[in-house]
């Protein structure tokens, strides 16, 4: 066997110096200590936990950094991301997120549509965020956790639904609904012993089935009519009733104040009067002539004529004509 050179290669070959048995060894040795370190030390991440397993079984738990494990496949090693925030869609599927996110076009109408306490249906989308809370729990627990989780959730959306008409569960009481079923689905998967910890479930598009979107809009616009209706009554009605009580006060206080001072004035004329009274008991006939004087001030301005006449006056009649007369000219 020739070379393009026209060189014999077995010649060649046999021209190089024999390999020696030491370079094998130290060769296989640094192979051997390469794949020794390489399955002796690991590293995990900031966002991991590190379960160290011994032929299967759980050892210990490690934190972040580098850390020696048994090599040759004796201790393995599983890193559950404990420091991130799991999702979950029912009902949905986002495929890629972002300021347009898009959706799978597939039906999963068989997770979302659910029959309500009135005998009515509702399509529910939700979401589930969780954690893993603890590591040894989620991978030694539970065969398939996901899948558990997926089974909880939608078997206590529908129990939660189905305790509700189908305004409360589109409407009324969508918090109310989130909240009992992060409650029902915790206690589950702490029942299960899954490891994971619920952070929030969500309820996102919730409608009537399709064939009857239509007739459903209809009645949310006569009802959100209504509430409009009630709600300008009820500015008219919070208008003109305080402003009718504000006048109601004010006659009342009118009433009371002239009451008041009806009350004060009989009290003085009645003390007047009986100040008088014991003035006159004690000296009758002064008092008499006070009084009549007095009288006599108050009314004499009132008159346009005045005659004073002689008791022993006669024919006083003629000197009234006379008087009369004379004014007429």
């Amino acid at each position: 066997m020739y070379n393009r050179k026209g060189l014999n290669i077995r010649d060649e070959i046999n021209k190089l110096p024999p390999i020696r048995k030491e370079w094998i060894y130290i060769g296989f040795l640094c192979v051997m200590a390469v794949w020794i370190l390489s399955s002796g030390f690991f590293t995990v991440d900031a966002d991991e936990v590190g379960i160290v397993q011994r032929f299967g079984k759980y050892v210990r738990s490690v934190e972040p950094g580098l850390h020696l494990k048994i090599p040759f496949g004796v201790e393995t090693v599983e890193k559950p991301k404990v420091q991130r925030v799991f999702k979950s869609e029912f009902g949905f599927r986002t495929e890629k997120a972002g300021v347009h996110t898009q959706y799978s076009l597939i039906d999963y109408s068989n997770e979302s549509l659910m029959l309500t306490g009135d005998l009515n249906t509702a399509d529910v989308e939700w979401i589930v965020q969780y954690k893993i809370n603890d590591p040894v729990k989620y991978l030694f627990n539970v065969r398939n956790v996901t899948e558990t989780l997926s089974d909880v959730s939608e078997a206590v959306m529908r129990q939660v639904v189905g305790d509700r008409s189908v305004d409360e569960v589109i409407v009324l009481s969508r918090q109310e609904i989130e909240t009992e079923a992060q409650r029902l689905t915790q206690e589950l998967l702490d029942y299960y012993g899954t490891g994971l910890n619920i952070i929030t479930i969500k309820l996102q598009d919730v409608n009537p089935p399709k064939p009857v979107q239509a007739a459903f809009n209809e009645v949310n616009e006569a009802r959100q009519e209504k509430e409009r209706i009630i709600n300008e009554a009820l500015e008219a009605y919070n208008k003109v009733i305080p402003q009718a009580k504000g006048q109601a006060e004010q006659v009342i206080r009118q009433a009371e104040g002239y009451a008041t001072n009806r009350i004060n004035r009989a009290k003085g004329d009645a003390e007047r009067f009986l100040d008088v009274w014991h003035e006159y008991n004690k000296a009758k006939d002064v008092t008499r002539r006070r009084l009549y004087l007095e009288t006599m001030l108050e009314i004499m301005p009132k008159f346009e004529n005045i005659y004073i006449v002689d008791e022993d006056q006669k024919g006083f009649l003629p000197l009234l004509e006379l008087s009369k007369k004379g004014v007429t000219k």
